[in-house]
């Protein structure tokens, strides 16, 4: 490290040399990320780097003064040490191409190569927006860049079915029967799990365990008297991965005091496609989620929009900036975007009147990068877990560095997410705990799949489902029980018959 970087690094907080990785050993992606950077169907486009619509801001871009605080917090330098997939690398870029710089295979590459975590937004003393400018130069790239066809192929894929509710819903029977049959475990066995791309075998090993899904009531009445009326984001992958996480969500919100109404028809936010650079889309998400929350209740609407997803509520966040070119949309989707609260955000703005049943167990929180750093809530799912009779929390160490999720990028690029992943992992197990609580399914999915492909499986939940547990006086052993056996929960690796489990490094 860099005298420069270790005084930034210290000023932050960030972690030294060897536990961030920078001086030490470069992780095992490092030379197919940096060297050979191979997008045989990629190019400059005839015309120039950007369009008009929307490219990356010159002044946000020349808010960047390469101090290096970023460095020590950024997942892909942190594996690499390569300087173009830093924050402020990625922004060089950006500047290039403003000034006229023909996109090149490996500027595309350090860029997509981008988590958009956001831990730099955080770091940053400068206040650059990277987040505003990763999502605008995405944008270019999806229109401007023409990549090769099998990875047209898999993002196409990946964006004809992750953010249509119904079709995820469609996609739990087949998955179901596949689970139930041991079907994952007949194919390691015969060796044709290795042989799959690994985009595919990361959707194989990440895909949850299911269970049965009772759809939520359109309105769940308060408990006593009544403190607010909330609409509830029922979201995509949560929804039909994760549905027990909408229903404790919905049950703590009543005996809190508010009266849940769950809005039919809302469909996708649109985060999924934002991040990606998918603006057309995105729009179309955006509009219909305004449309459903404000018809909500005869057209009265709502006092907050409640989320359960860190990916999500950063996103309905952001509903003015994204529709702003839209006429007659700006204002709604400033309105809502101003009632929208992480499930943790209101619960703790509510204060609690629901009685706390004890849960004596250790907690490791491990904060949700579009929680921490882009809405910036850290405190409120702490002060939630500690005010909940016998957990002790413990911090995780690098709980600046992304788990590798992000979105799609686990499926997009497993390689380097699996390595943040073990990382991630080392760190949770580390903490002793007794399980591990995070606010995102992307999260949930990444570690406890790595922990399960390490030998080391462990009991995961959100951290609405403690709070609800410790309201309905659930016994901490069922607790533990159904956070490591029950829906939502990883699957045993499938590995060939005799086959030993990896301790201590990334999943196979």
């Amino acid at each position: 490290m860099r005298a420069a970087d270790r005084a930034a690094a210290e000023v932050v907080g960030a972690r030294g040399p060897l536990s961030v990785g920078q001086g030490g050993p470069i992780a095992a992606t490092a030379a197919s990320a940096t060297v050979g950077l191979g997008m045989p169907g990629s190019g400059p486009p005839p015309d120039g780097p950007f369009d008009a619509h929307h490219p990356p801001d010159a002044a946000l871009v020349g808010d960047c003064v390469h101090c290096g605080f970023c460095l020590p917090t950024c997942p892909t330098y942190v594996l690499w040490g390569e300087e173009m997939d830093s924050p402020r690398g990625r922004i060089d870029i950006m500047k290039g191409a403003l000034e006229g710089d023909a996109f090149g295979a490996s500027s595309v590459r350090h860029l997509d190569q981008c988590l958009g975590c956001m831990a730099c937004v955080t770091a940053c003393p400068s206040g650059v927006q990277y987040d505003k400018l990763i999502e605008a130069t995405r944008a270019q790239l999806e229109r401007r860049v023409e990549r090769p066809r099998s990875e047209r192929l898999l993002r196409e894929a990946v964006f004809a079915v992750f953010p249509y509710p119904r079709r995820l819903r469609a996609l739990r029977g087949p998955l179901r029967a596949y689970q139930a049959a041991g079907l994952g475990r007949l194919l390691a066995r015969s060796g044709l799990l290795d042989r799959l791309p690994g985009p595919l075998r990361a959707m194989e090993s990440l895909a949850p365990k299911l269970g049965r899904t009772r759809p939520l009531p359109p309105c769940v009445p308060a408990r006593g008297a009544r403190r607010a009326t909330v609409g509830l984001l029922t979201g995509c992958v949560q929804g039909a991965f994760f549905p027990d996480v909408n229903a404790a969500t919905a049950r703590v919100l009543a005996a809190e005091g508010c009266e849940v109404v769950v809005p039919q028809g809302q469909g996708c936010c649109g985060a999924l496609s934002a991040h990606a650079g998918r603006e057309p889309e995105a729009l179309g998400f955006a509009k219909r989620v305004i449309e459903a929350f404000e018809g909500a209740r005869d057209g009265a609407g709502v006092d907050a929009v409640v989320v359960n997803a860190a990916g999500c509520g950063s996103h309905l966040k952001e509903y003015a900036h994204l529709l702003r070119d839209e006429p007659g949309w700006p204002e709604r989707a400033a309105a809502l975007a101003a009632k929208v609260r992480d499930i943790t955000e209101l619960l703790d703005e509510l204060g609690p009147v629901a009685e706390r049943h004890p849960l004596p167990m250790a907690v490791a929180y491990q904060d949700a990068c579009h929680l921490a750093h882009a809405q910036r809530v850290r405190d409120q799912p702490r002060r939630l877990l500690r005010g909940v009779p016998g957990v002790e929390l413990r911090e995780l160490a690098e709980a600046e560095i992304c788990c590798g999720s992000a979105g799609t990028y686990n499926l997009l690029h497993p390689e380097p997410a699996a390595e943040l992943g073990a990382r991630k992992a080392r760190a949770v197990l580390a903490t002793g705990a007794d399980l591990m609580v995070t606010a995102n399914p992307g999260c949930w999915m990444q570690v406890a799949t790595t922990l399960a492909g390490m030998g080391e499986r462990m009991p995961v939940a959100h951290t609405v489902q403690v709070l609800d547990a410790s309201i309905r006086g659930v016994p901490v052993e069922r607790v533990l029980a159904r956070a490591l056996d029950g829906p939502g929960t990883a699957l045993p690796p499938v590995r060939p018959a005799g086959a030993r489990p990896p301790r201590g490094g990334a999943p196979e």
